[in-house]
């Protein structure tokens, strides 16, 4: 819902985002938050109010066109500024790289809308702007081993369809909202269709072991009916299976199988399947198209964990290491 303070020129972009590029009711959700902010805070630096305003009662129905021409480079790098250094999280620091780095993406798409998309504008302030170096840390996954140990401690009242749904995770790396939005009619002899971000299809295939996962579970599933029948994964009480259920579930079997809850999770599983491609010789376009990734460079980072797969095992390997010296002792001399 958004609010009424929200300017017209703001409304519009929303719109498009919407209706024609059809993202999703959350990303537009984050970029009315986002871009709000950013407009508060542009009307709080060409104001007389007290710097110290709390951004929140500040008025953006005022905005228009005229307005955003006048904004410049130097004022986006202001309000990242004021994100770092003013902007207090929780914790009593600025905000971190990534979610400045959100909020920038949110400007850049503003602007790119109103100088290519409509050409209410000229000049793009925001087009050069670098986004905020963030370190970017290995996602944690399990090896092959405890990959198994997980699909074996698998037991209980709902074992083949939660057998199933951690043979896609580990074996298509899809995300949990795409498998709880997977419905019947989406599961092919060798295959699955997938709506990822931005609603975006693709299909991933799977091999034997997961067809043979799903041959179990789609008898058991065809027994029961569902609030929305067209959905492959339901629960106890006969809804579509929740993203929370899953990782509840998620979370159940890694603990039967002696493995930390708290470090591993679902999208674990998701980094669990890349990684196995990876390492298994699988080239980077095709895990990218698999895990339905954008952009190559988010898909790269699999190579850093292939790396150190690869130095683990060298060290591991006994002749990598010197072998001890040998100590000499002197014979005793003869009397």
């Amino acid at each position: 819902m958004i609010d009424p303070d929200t300017p017209e020129i703001l409304r519009q972009f929303l719109a498009y985002h919407e209706t024609i590029k059809g993202q999703s009711p959350k990303t537009i959700d984050e970029y009315h938050l986002d871009l709000r902010m950013f407009l508060r805070f542009l009307v709080l630096m060409r104001s007389e109010m007290p710097i110290d305003t709390d951004l929140e009662t500040i008025s953006v129905r005022c905005v228009d066109v005229e307005f955003l021409r006048s904004v410049t480079t130097n004022d986006i790098f202001d309000f990242l500024s004021y994100l770092a250094r003013e902007r207090r999280t929780q914790d009593g620091t600025g905000l971190g790289a990534s979610a400045r780095a959100r909020k920038l993406s949110a400007i850049k798409s503003f602007f790119k809308y109103l100088t290519t998309r409509t050409k209410l504008l000229d000049e793009n302030p925001a087009q050069d702007i670098e986004y905020p170096r963030m370190r970017r840390a290995l996602p944690k996954y399990l090896t092959l081993e405890e990959s198994r140990r997980l699909l074996a401690a698998v037991d209980g009242p709902n074992r083949a369809r939660d057998y199933a749904i951690l043979m896609l995770f580990l074996n298509c790396g899809i995300r949990r909202a795409e498998l709880v939005g997977l419905n019947r009619n989406d599961v092919y002899n060798d295959r699955i269709r997938v709506t990822g971000k931005g609603n975006k299809e693709r299909f991933v295939y799977f091999g034997e072991t997961t067809r043979e996962a799903l041959d179990s579970y789609l008898p058991e599933r065809n027994k029961i009916v569902l609030d929305d029948d067209r959905a492959l994964f339901g629960s106890r009480d006969h809804r579509r299976l929740s993203v929370t259920a899953v990782h509840r579930l998620v979370k159940k079997h890694m603990l039967a199988a002696g493995l930390d809850p708290e470090q591993y999770s679902a999208h674990k599983l998701r980094h669990t399947a890349a990684t196995l491609m990876v390492a298994n010789g699988v080239d980077l376009r095709t895990v990218q198209e698999v895990l339905g990734h954008e952009h190559l460079n988010t898909t790269e980072i699999y190579t850093h964990i292939e790396n150190t797969e690869l130095k683990i095992a060298a060290e591991a390997n006994p002749l990598s290491r010197p072998a001890p010296k040998e100590t000499h002792h002197e014979k005793d001399p003869v009397i």
